[in-house]
C-alpha cells in the first residue's frame, strides 16, 4: 500500500510539474530515505501546561474538526487541491475514521495551515505504543503563503493547550531531521526534545533504533487503538 501510495503521488506531482522536476523530487526522496531517516520525537507533559491558555493574535483563529462534514467547502478544496486530491481524501477519511481530531489554524478567516491528532494509539507502528490518555501530533502543514510566521507553533501551542485543560495525560510528535521547519515548530512549543530514533517495520515488527544509547527495542505490530503503557514498551 505504502508503494502505490508512493507511485501514485509521484504520478500527480509529474502532471503538475513535468519530467524533469519530478526525477528531481525523486532523488530528493531517495537521498532522504536512504542517508537521512532518522526522525527527532518529542513530548510534551499536559500535566504540566497549567498556565493560561496561550493567547493567539486577533488574526488568527482555531478551529477543531472530527469529521469531514464539518469542514467548508472552502477549507476542504484547500486541503485537498494541492496535492493528489484522491489520496489527500482518503487519508483524511482514514484519519477520522480512527476518531483523530483535524486542527485547522485560519489567519483573517483564510486557512493558513493544519494538523492532527489521534489519542490513544497511532496511525502507523510508532516508536512505542501509547495510552489511553495520550495523544500523537502528526501531519502538520503550513501552506507556503504563511511560513515564516511561526504559525505552526501557534497551532500546537494551542491544541496543547486544549489537551491539557481536557485531562489528558502526554503528547507526542515527530519531525524528520532534515525538516528543519517542522523541527522549529516544535521547539517553540511546549514540546521538549525526547530523542533521535530510526524506524523500520519488516513483516508486522517494528525495529526502533535510539541513537542517544544505542538501545535497540524490537515490538510486535503495535495496534491503532493501542493502549499498552508506553513507559514499559509492554
Amino acid at each position: 500500500m505504502a508503494i502505490l501510495t508512493a507511485i501514485s503521488r509521484f504520478a500527480d506531482y509529474y502532471r503538475r510539474n513535468g519530467f524533469v522536476a519530478t526525477i528531481r523530487r525523486a532523488a530528493l526522496a531517495a537521498r532522504r530515505a536512504l542517508f537521512s531517516n532518522r526522525s527527532v520525537v518529542f513530548y510534551c507533559d499536559l500535566a504540566r501546561q497549567s498556565a493560561p491558555r496561550a493567547d493567539l493574535p486577533s488574526f488568527l483563529k482555531v478551529e477543531r474538526k472530527k469529521s469531514s462534514a464539518e469542514l467548508s467547502p472552502e477549507d476542504l478544496q484547500a486541503m485537498t487541491s494541492f496535492w493528489n486530491p484522491k489520496l489527500a481524501h482518503r487519508n483524511m477519511k482514514e484519519r477520522f475514521d480512527l476518531g483523530a481530531s483535524l486542527w485547522l489554524i485560519k489567519s483573517h478567516e483564510r486557512l493558513a495551515g493544519y494538523g492532527w491528532t489521534l489519542q490513544g494509539g497511532t496511525v502507523e507502528p510508532h516508536y512505542f505504543p501509547l495510552g489511553q490518555d495520550d495523544v500523537q501530533f502528526l501531519d502538520f502543514h503550513v501552506f507556503p503563503k504563511y511560513r515564516g510566521r511561526a504559525i505552526a507553533s501557534f497551532l500546537i501551542t494551542q491544541i496543547l493547550h486544549r489537551l491539557a485543560a481536557e485531562g489528558l495525560a502526554r503528547a507526542f510528535g515527530e519531525a524528520a531531521e532534515w525538516n528543519q521547519a517542522s523541527l522549529a515548530s516544535f521547539k517553540m512549543s511546549p514540546f521538549r526534545r525526547l530523542g533521535s530514533a530510526r524506524k523500520l517495520t519488516i513483516l508486522g515488527r517494528t525495529i526502533v533504533c535510539w541513537d542517544e544509547n544505542g538501545t535497540v527495542h524490537r515490538s510486535t505490530k503495535v495496534p491503532v487503538r493501542a493502549i499498552d503503557n508506553p513507559a514499559t514498551g509492554q
